[in-house]
């Protein structure tokens, strides 16, 4: 199974021998990722990340509902863990 977590771009990493690079936050996180499929996204936009690549822009309000969606489930899951 493979799974996209959205983020937002911080900043942008520059470096001459490498492709275009952000530094992306997530919930506290914080992961160099590849631009080469988002060449367009700047800082303060939400993309889509996967296996270290941003895959697809995101709009705001739809990145937050799925970071809030992601922490219910880790809540859910921390209390069905037994003691």
């Amino acid at each position: 199974m493979c799974l996209a977590v959205p983020g937002q771009i911080q900043s942008l990493v520059e470096s001459p021998d490498a492709p275009s690079t952000a530094r992306v936050i997530f919930g506290g996180m914080t992961m160099d990722v590849s631009l080469a499929f988002t060449p367009e996204a700047k800082v303060g936009d939400y993309v889509i990340v996967h296996a270290g690549c941003a895959i697809a822009m995101l709009h705001e309000a739809e990145a937050l509902e799925t970071l809030e969606a992601f922490r219910a489930l880790g809540e859910g899951l921390a209390r069905a863990e037994p003691s």
